[in-house]
């Protein structure tokens, strides 16, 4: 959530469209501060009302808010929002503000937006008013024109350095309780027989260790005991690391329906999740991949030549380049090879942009996202809400590596996902460390 109000005066905040964009009930979190919306922000709304992605939505949702509102929108108190909460209003166009005369060249949005706020500040030079931008260029602007300006956190996780892992090492584990994995009853020994274990969560993860002696556990909340985890394959591919181990055993659980796996590139993630889908490929009616499609060097899909599948299939080889290697593995000629084949002929293993996802139901589907790191909260919210009955989704990604021009460490949808759903039982997860592609590419991922 924003600063909240000083004692006195209310705060007077201007939002910029990448806000709205971002997430249409902003208005409700900035407390009993007031709004300013320029009107060029409704000019560039109007030109995301049409279409099926998710910014489209916000666009669509915003400007119904807005219009419910009673009020007069263009006064200066602006329209009340509601119990606690303060006034928005519209600003039109006014005379330039010396300052952005004498410091920009051209005319555009962001600048119009930058001197409707500026022009606030001169005429009530007693108010805090404050740019929120989720454009990092902007709020440098802003600060440069002695404007204050910051981004907007309402959905941001505290400290993505202290973001859930999924796992804990206990180095001081007693010997006989390390034993103990290996003789119970399918490795399976009551919380209360491990007093080393402090405050556990569902579906947390554990390297337990007493010299020479270690166990891989996970803990079960439903009847509070640890289990013990073996390192087993899945559709040809053997987990190399403990973290891996952890992956696996989540992504073949049927009772976790939801699983996030972070980590460098490199890590495994897909190839695990990939993997475990095809393990357990009898349990589900179809097997569905997908990724957001980001462009880079603003090559979005209009300007990619061919009909709408060449246009996809470059976003999309990454996923294909996995399912290459899976099919390496278990070998090309081999009946696991084969079926891998017939899958996707029989389009039960589909591989489909993110964005033709929305409306659809998921029933019994083993659903992965690629890339989730480039997801909005909301994009993530309304990825998870498609899941119907036998559903079981699971979301990879780089929480450091993101491609998104709004979104940071913080604000992604995986970090946002990781931090609100850790301890339900539903829900795993675990963060991949080591990079397991090959040495030249952790050596790249730790020094370039």
């Amino acid at each position: 959530m924003v600063d909240s109000a000083e004692q006195g005066r209310s705060k007077l905040f201007v939002l910029d469209t990448n806000v709205i964009l971002h997430d249409a009930g902003c208005l409700v979190n900035f407390e009993d501060n007031d709004i300013a919306v320029p009107i060029t922000v409704l000019e560039e709304l109007d030109r995301f009302k049409k279409g099926n992605d998710d910014i489209h939505f916000q666009a669509r949702e915003f400007l119904r808010r807005l219009d419910d509102l009673t009020g007069d929108l263009l006064a200066p108190e602006g329209a009340p929002l509601g119990p606690d909460l303060g006034s928005i209003r519209v600003l039109l166009p006014g005379p330039t503000h010396e300052r952005i005369r004498e410091s920009f060249l051209t005319d555009s949005p962001d600048h119009r937006i930058l001197n409707a706020a500026l022009s606030l500040l001169r005429d009530d030079p007693e108010r805090s008013v404050i740019l929120v931008t989720k454009d990092t260029n902007l709020r440098m602007k802003a600060k440069a024109l002695g404007l204050p300006a910051q981004d907007y956190s309402s959905d941001k996780v505290e400290n993505p350095q202290r973001l859930y892992t999924g796992k804990r090492q206990i180095f001081n584990l007693a010997s006989e309780n390390v034993d103990q994995f290996y003789i119970a009853d399918g490795g399976r020994v009551p919380l209360l027989a491990v007093p080393e274990i402090d405050r556990p969560i569902a579906n947390e993860n554990y390297i337990l260790r007493n010299g020479s002696k270690s166990v891989l556990a996970t803990y079960h909340a439903g009847d509070q005991t640890l289990r013990r985890i073996e390192k087993s394959p899945a559709y040809g591919i053997m987990p190399r690391n403990a973290e891996q181990s952890f992956a696996l055993r989540a992504l073949m659980d049927d009772e976790i329906s939801l699983v996030t796996l972070s980590g460098t590139a490199g890590s495994g993630k897909t190839l695990l999740a990939l993997a475990a889908a095809l393990e357990t490929r009898s349990r589900y009616r179809q097997i569905l991949m997908a990724r957001p499609i980001v462009p880079l060097s603003n090559k979005d899909l209009g300007y990619l030549p061919g009909d709408v599948s060449a246009k996809i299939d470059p976003y999309m080889q990454p996923l294909f380049d996995n399912l290459s290697v899976i099919r390496h593995q278990v070998g090309d000629k081999s009946a696991a090879g084969q079926a891998v084949q017939e899958m996707l002929d029989d389009r039960i293993l589909e591989i489909t942009p993110l964005a033709y996802i929305r409306g659809r139901s998921l029933q019994q589907v083993y659903f992965i996202v690629d890339e989730a790191q480039n997801l909005t909260p909301h994009e993530v919210k309304t990825i998870i809400t498609r899941a119907g009955e036998g559903t079981k989704i699971v979301l990879t990604g780089d929480v450091h590596q993101i491609d998104h021009p709004y979104l940071d460490s913080r604000s992604n949808g995986l970090s946002y996902l990781i931090s609100r759903m850790k301890g339900q039982p539903l829900y795993a997860h675990i963060t991949l460390e080591k990079g397991e592609r090959s040495q030249l590419a952790e050596l790249a991922s730790s020094l370039l």
